[in-house]
């Protein structure tokens, strides 16, 4: 409807709907319709969403507008303030910098998902997942890569580092082809993100030069490098740089 509106001055309400197979009646009826009682609560709770967000100093994002107005006696669930503060384009104030980690790679040929979310194997080297985060520490912010054997959910290759390079990830993956104990793991499946790291031309050809076969997520796609990600969800990544710098070596995570 909001699409309808926007451009009916220029192209008239018939053609659009046409365009869209809606019928013109459709529209004019959802026109004339009075506004539902969701609707009518939503335009009260921005009224004092916005008015929470500027006595605040523009600063506060979802969190703590909803606390605010609970504390009011506004009865309102939090995801409905954060999706009315979107529709509003109000966010709390970011401290710090934030760090972006994968950074899609701009070639135009890639390879092929092959997981298609089945983050199954049958024995160790059938299939590995890699994924890169970042790490808060007191001197600044780290990057690690790691790469998962996902048989076992063993991290059998990670790297850290002050720098988000190709090297990164590469020499995650040299680790893990070290910790195998072989350089032939013909019939792998290596599943990474998008990123630039992952489909750098070193990296492909050095799994090219073990055998391993190259999957990468499809776009769009939350979930297609869950396992890696699970990882970090489950565990958060400060246990494992203090674990892995006191060389304790890489945790396992559970199924």
């Amino acid at each position: 409807m909001s699409f309808i509106n926007e451009h009916r001055d220029r192209f008239g309400v018939e053609p659009i709907c046409d365009v869209l197979q809606v019928a013109p009646s459709t529209y004019y009826a959802a026109l004339s319709r009075p506004a539902s009682a969701r609707q009518l609560r939503d335009n009260s709770l921005k009224v004092e969403i916005a008015r929470v967000h500027k006595e605040n100093f523009d600063v506060y994002g979802t969190e703590k507008v909803w606390k605010q107005l609970t504390r009011e006696g506004v009865e309102v669930g939090r995801d409905r303030v954060g999706r009315l503060m979107a529709e509003l384009e109000l966010e709390g104030a970011v401290r710090g910098k934030t760090w972006r980690t994968t950074i899609p790679s701009p070639v135009d040929s890639r390879p092929a998902d092959l997981v298609d979310r089945d983050f199954s194997a049958t024995a160790p080297n059938r299939l590995w997942v890699a994924d890169l985060t970042y790490v808060s520490t007191w001197p600044g912010v780290v990057y690690t890569a790691f790469v998962t054997d996902v048989f076992s959910r063993y991290i059998v290759g990670w790297k850290v580092s002050t720098t988000l390079r190709a090297e990164l990830a590469l020499d995650a993956l040299e680790m893990a082809i070290w910790s195998r104990g072989t350089t032939d793991l013909k019939g792998l499946v290596h599943h990474s993100d998008r990123g630039v790291q992952y489909l750098a031309i070193r990296y492909t050809e050095r799994l090219a030069d073990a055998g391993a076969v190259c999957s990468v997520g499809s776009r769009g796609d939350s979930y297609d490098n869950a396992l890696a990600e699970s990882a970090i969800v489950r565990s958060h990544p400060s246990p494992w740089l203090s674990s892995w710098l006191s060389g304790a070596g890489a945790p396992r995570f559970p199924v």
